[in-house]
């Protein structure tokens, strides 16, 4: 994890002092939150919904203030930062306002026969002190949607922001000192040293959201402590487009998910299987496409108040090594491949004829490069899909039914989309979140109050039957117990 945090660039001594200090104050507010955790096992309906309300009012006075801050760390468009970063956070928001009675009251469960004369439900409990720490691609989204559903839940929160959006984060932070008292939600900013400190306390739940790597590191250091974990992670979301699909709209569909925030998204299409067949037309189709959003040239393209920028300068000699290592191995670009390190510019690429070393085959993109690989048996991509980590996101564009069905049988991913991408983000009613490798866990909506919630279940007795199993054991006893083999 790299930091552009002020506090890496302090003489020693100094950043050791500031680190400090940091940790006390991390350790003092995590101590003030035991007790508020412990209040808010009780708190009504009414008291979290004023929360989120005053959350989401919070976020929409700021859109300018995101706005600038979304323009200056990677210069995001507004409306990117309104579909992206505010609209999700609000639709979560309301999501939690209109269920949240519902989802808290406790479920009724009926009696099975060995259960006969007892009542039980289950009862939803906060988990308690909650950490979540998310990451720089969305950092108003990836913050504040999973903190609504922790207030939904009725816990405490400390918030860990990425340093590496410092705009985007000081936003952030303002908001959230100005509108919660650190006793219920609290936010630290900074860099690495900051989440290991973090990492070091015995949190109720851990949500973080990143990459595979980091999350590893994560629930290494919830281990120790036993504690649960929601990780939305990532991985290299493969996208198939067959003979069958509508290629006008396939093109137009996956160039969106894929070059919105320039690339620099978990789910966005990692690479694309085209059928030989179509493949020719699929690759005009993406041209245009590009051409028409952003821009015809690379110049124009730099010039296009429709396309982010890299993060920062590392991250774009990451994306740039990439397509290196691609065409020095053979790979052909089909459009793009214009690089400004300088301005954190990697123009729209498409690619093809990719050796299967090249480091773009294994390691995931996070930017806007889009190889595309052509295939003539349905198989054969299945088996290479089956062959890699399990994906975050898997998208299927046909129209054939069988196609469809054989794919979805025979591969697993966090979440898919037939004929469309990256929309299972926004569909409230759906988990998300990913499988093995590519995530621990769900978000959004119930899901996501499930996640910080404990479902606790309780049984009442009314009726002393289990007396009948009490010991000394008798013949009769025998008799029930085999009875009840045979009925239950």
């Amino acid at each position: 994890m790299t930091s552009n945090a002020n506090v890496s660039y302090l003489p020693g001594s100094q950043a050791d002092a500031n680190a400090s200090e940091t940790a006390r104050s991390i350790q003092r507010v995590f101590e003030r939150q035991r007790e508020t955790a412990l209040r808010l096992r009780s708190s009504t309906r009414e008291e979290r919904a004023s929360k989120i309300r005053r959350l989401k009012q919070a976020v929409l006075d700021a859109r300018p203030a995101f706005y600038e801050a979304g323009m200056r760390d990677f210069r995001k468009p507004a409306a990117e930062v309104d579909l992206t970063e505010i609209l999700p956070v609000v639709a979560e928001a309301n999501d939690a306002l209109r269920h949240l009675k519902r989802w808290m009251k406790p479920q009724r469960v009926a009696p099975t026969m060995m259960m006969f004369g007892t009542q039980a439900w289950v009862q939803h409990e906060p988990k308690g002190r909650c950490l979540i720490m998310s990451p720089w691609n969305y950092p108003v989204n990836l913050t504040f949607g999973p903190l609504v559903s922790a207030i939904a839940a009725g816990n405490t929160v400390i918030l860990k922001p990425s340093e590496m959006t410092p705009h985007l984060t000081a936003v952030m932070v303002k908001l959230v000192r100005e509108l919660f008292s650190e006793d219920e939600v609290a936010i630290f900013d900074g860099d690495a040293s900051v989440a290991t400190a973090l990492l070091e306390l015995p949190f109720d739940h851990i949500f973080f959201t990143g990459s595979p790597a980091i999350g590893k590191v994560v629930m290494a250091a919830a281990a120790k402590h036993l504690t649960s974990v929601t990780l939305e992670l990532g991985g290299k979301s493969p996208t198939i487009v067959d003979a069958s699909a509508d290629l006008k709209a396939a093109a137009r569909n996956i160039l969106w998910g894929k070059y919105t925030n320039n690339g620099q998204t978990c789910i966005a299409p990692d690479h694309v299987f085209v059928h030989e067949s179509v493949k020719d037309e699929f690759v005009r189709h993406c041209r245009e496409v590009l051409a028409s959003s952003y821009g015809e040239t690379a110049q124009a393209q730099m010039s296009s108040p429709y396309l982010a920028r890299v993060v920062n300068q590392r991250h774009t000699q990451r994306v740039a090594g990439l397509l290196e290592d691609a065409t020095q191995r053979g790979a052909l670009v089909l459009s793009g491949g214009s690089v400004e390190q300088s301005e954190c510019f990697v123009a729209p690429t498409l690619l093809t004829n990719i050796p299967p070393e090249a480091r773009i085959m294994s390691e995931e993109i996070f930017g806007p490069l889009l190889p595309i690989v052509g295939y003539t048996k349905l198989d054969s991509v299945i088996a290479e899909i089956n062959a890699q980590p399990k994906p975050l996101a898997l998208y299927i564009w046909s129209k054939d039914e069988p196609t469809i069905r054989s794919v979805l049988q025979r591969t697993s991913a966090g979440g898919t989309c037939i004929n469309h991408s990256v929309v299972q983000f926004v569909h409230g009613r759906l988990p998300f979140g990913g499988v093995n490798n590519s995530g621990i866990g769900n978000a959004h909506g119930l899901y996501g109050f499930k996640a910080f919630t404990h479902e606790r279940a309780i049984v009442r007795n009314r009726y002393q039957l289990a007396s009948l199993f009490y010991p000394p054991y008798t013949n009769f006893t025998r008799k029930v117990g085999e009875l009840l083999m045979k009925l239950v």
